[in-house]
């Protein structure tokens, strides 16, 4: 009885923590985002993170820190702002258009929230909690070589001895322990930088003038006319298209998003801005009950637990986490990044331009 009650109090403990977060979430969001007043006595810690990543980036520059070299060329896929705009699945778009050309590609990730530091190859199926979502998602959806860590020197050192002449880095902008041939920055052409602070005042982790020294500016969405940042190579418009919604488990197969229409359905989404997810279901025709749930959220059972046998939908990034749960109410909703062709082809010509480059050295 004691044993029962123990777990009970465990239960209801981490129950309040998961709403804590949420509430805190949804409250730096508004702060970020939504012209929400407040946040202004977190404005001293901005100037102090400023000031540390100031110091960071002069270490680097100046010869204080090293930089390490990779042995291929290295490209970065980042933002500036906390948070998700995309570039996950621009990755993993960029991996299938090199890897169409002939180009071996590995992708390199930190692995944020994994529970293993040192960096080591991910493989579909792997543990999320031990590696991190976005490095099982990205094994998952791509078949290439990934690996996740915290050195991302020694990362990006095991993808070019697994054969990759190529390394795709998630994320990274603000890492400039590795060197890198080409810098991309996606921004969210819906929110933009928020109220345009640094952390934890504002989303940016950076100042916005750093959008003018990346090689590519990727607005996820319609950008404005004209572009409020270019790349010194230009930007470009990227869209994420939903695919068919796919079982977490169990043999059922694929359904369309437009066969969930009229009927009740819940929407599961812990990335970096929910909503987005929520928009591309609603657009597709759907009416779901939203669920948001802080970005790299570490699902329990009882979080999709919404009292009914409703089909429950979700990003890959969340799938990876809850396929443990044996559940057949979860549907994955994967997306596809889509660029023009026209810029997609002279993206994808930049980067192979390197690696041809590299090899003929």
């Amino acid at each position: 009885m004691a044993f029962t009650r123990s777990c009970i109090a465990c239960s209801s403990r981490a129950e309040a923590e998961r709403a804590v977060a949420r509430h805190l979430e949804a409250w730096l969001q508004q702060v970020w985002y939504g012209g929400r007043g407040g946040g202004a006595w977190l404005l001293p810690l901005s100037w102090l993170y400023g000031a540390v990543s100031a110091l960071h980036r002069i270490a680097h520059r100046s010869g204080w820190a090293r930089v390490h070299r990779a042995a291929v060329p290295v490209v970065v896929v980042g933002n500036i702002t906390a948070g998700g705009t995309g570039k996950s699945p621009l990755v993993a778009a960029l991996a299938a258009a090199l890897t169409a050309r002939g180009i071996p590609v590995g992708v390199l990730l930190r692995g944020y929230g994994a529970r293993r530091k040192d960096p080591a190859r991910v493989v579909a199926g792997d543990d999320p909690l031990e590696v991190g979502d976005e490095a099982v998602m990205l094994a998952d959806v791509t078949g290439v070589p990934v690996v996740a860590g915290v050195d991302r020197a020694r990362g990006a050192a095991l993808l070019v001895a697994a054969g990759a002449r190529l390394v795709l880095c998630d994320d990274g902008l603000q890492h400039p322990a590795l060197a890198r041939d080409l810098e991309i920055a996606v921004v969210d052409a819906v929110r933009g930088i928020g109220n345009g602070r640094l952390l934890p005042a504002g989303p940016l982790r950076e100042a916005p003038s750093r959008l003018t020294r990346v090689d590519w500016v990727i607005w996820h969405g319609e950008p404005p006319s004209p572009p409020r940042w270019r790349g010194t190579a230009g930007s470009l418009a990227m869209q994420l298209e939903p695919g068919a919604a796919r079982p977490i488990v169990g043999a059922a197969a694929p359904r369309s998003l437009a066969s969930f229409a009229g009927k009740p359905v819940h929407a599961v989404a812990g990335i970096g801005d929910p909503g987005r997810f929520f928009a591309m279901l609603r657009a597709a025709g759907l009416a779901p009950h939203e669920h948001p749930f802080p970005d790299h959220h570490a699902y329990a059972p009882q979080d999709l637990d919404f009292g009914d046998d409703a089909p429950v939908l979700m990003t890959a990034k969340d799938a990876v986490k809850c396929r443990r749960f044996v559940d057949p109410r979860l549907w994955e909703v994967p997306v596809v990044a889509r660029l023009s062709p026209a810029d997609g082809a002279a993206l994808i010509d930049q980067i192979a331009a390197l690696v041809a480059a590299q090899r003929n050295a």
